[in-house]
């Protein structure tokens, strides 16, 4: 296995990683990373194959010791369900599948629409940043709404998920910690003290669903319900938000405003929200001639994977023009991502909804990458009507 060298760190990495990941493929399928001190998976086969083989997964064999500030963000971290395996997974994964089913995400699209339309009432006469007016309130609105959470609430829904999130960061340090934790006691206890509330309220919402079921004797404890519904509300705006932040700067530059399933999926392809899910072998697996052994971390970096010229063709092109292909970046195999086909519809609606209501959109101030890897999004995007 070849070493490739690449701090996460590097401002020329972070605006730009996919000459880097060029590199690390023309190394192999399969690269010892020593910037993370980990195997990593770089092309599409090698992704596709791990993220699919139930021979890995999400669990450590041997469970890292957890320091005193992290554990009330390490006891939900534990209980989500990204973090289990079968049968466990399987349940809490079941659950949740009642609030994405294809009637019921259909089924916002209205309510999308509508606010698309309010935020961009909102929108100033002067250069304004479009993550702060659109691409943020935009997805946590929705997603309380679906869960079932006072909308009032969305500011700081949107601040306690913005300090758990950022525990996936490279540049993660001990005040990110320290923020992580506080925000997670802060988000445990409004839900806390909310689901008091709608256990004698109940409604036709997915929280309502989950606090039935815990009820009619299935075995979801309180502490899954309430990782549950973090777990919901972090990831059901996240990648969204980097998504249209990314789409528009890839889109405006250009010439396309008309808003296809084909342009959806290539914005997707292209310039990924999240780089890397890493998983961990439970036997020792040949990797296309590579050893990953028992026991050890592997990164799987989706991006790389995407931009695979064994995968498809000019692959460093956006094609809006492309037919679809089975990118990952909402991952593959057990752990695919369930709100995948809400955040298609979100990020569908948000695009056709801008380019109608406002056809000379452009880019005010070029914009540039947050510090944020693993995630690949903007630190701001100023536009002008």
């Amino acid at each position: 296995m070849k070493k490739f060298s690449q701090s996460p760190l590097d401002q020329s990495f972070i605006q730009n990683p996919y000459p880097a990941y060029e590199i690390a493929r023309n190394l192999g399928d399969v690269v010892w990373w020593e910037d993370y001190n980990m195997s990593a998976a770089v092309s599409y086969r090698a992704v596709r194959m791990i993220l699919s083989n139930r021979n890995l997964g999400v669990q450590a064999l041997t469970p890292r010791q957890c320091p005193k500030h992290l554990t009330e963000w390490q006891a939900n971290e534990s209980g989500s369900m990204l973090a289990v395996e079968p049968p466990r997974h399987k349940r809490l994964r079941g659950l949740v599948l009642r609030a994405f089913t294809a009637k019921t995400v259909a089924s916002t699209a209205d309510d999308i629409r509508a606010t698309c339309h309010h935020l961009i009432d909102k929108f100033p006469s002067k250069p304004f940043d479009f993550l702060n007016y659109f691409a943020r309130p935009l997805p946590v609105q929705i997603i309380t709404t679906l869960l079932g959470v006072p909308t009032e609430k969305c500011d700081d829904l949107l601040r306690w998920s913005n300090a758990m999130v950022a525990m996936y960061q490279s540049k993660r340090s001990y005040e990110i910690e320290l923020a992580a934790n506080k925000a997670t006691i802060d988000f445990t206890e409004f839900l806390e003290s909310y689901i008091v509330h709608r256990r004698k309220n109940p409604r036709t919402d997915l929280l309502s669903d989950l606090i039935a079921a815990e009820e009619a004797g299935q075995t979801l404890t309180g502490a899954e319900l309430i990782s549950t519904c973090i777990l919901l509300l972090n990831a059901g705006h996240e990648a969204t938000v980097h998504t249209l932040g990314n789409a528009l700067n890839t889109l405006l530059p250009t010439c396309h405003r008309s808003i296809t399933s084909e342009l959806i999926e290539e914005v997707l392809r292209y310039d990924p929200p999240l780089h890397v899910f890493t998983r961990f072998a439970y036997e020792d697996i040949d990797c296309f001639g590579f050893k990953i052994e028992k026991g050890q971390e592997v990164a799987c970096v989706l991006a790389s994977a995407n931009r695979d010229p064994e995968f498809l063709e000019n692959p460093n092109k956006f094609d809006p023009l492309r037919k679809p292909v089975q990118h990952q970046s909402f991952g593959a195999g057990i752990h695919f991502c369930v709100g995948a086909p809400l955040a298609r519809l979100e990020i569908t609606l948000g695009l056709e909804t801008l380019f109608e209501r406002l056809p000379n959109l452009k880019i005010a101030s070029p914009a540039s990458y947050g510090n944020t890897y693993h995630f690949h999004g903007l630190k701001s995007l100023m536009l002008e009507c």
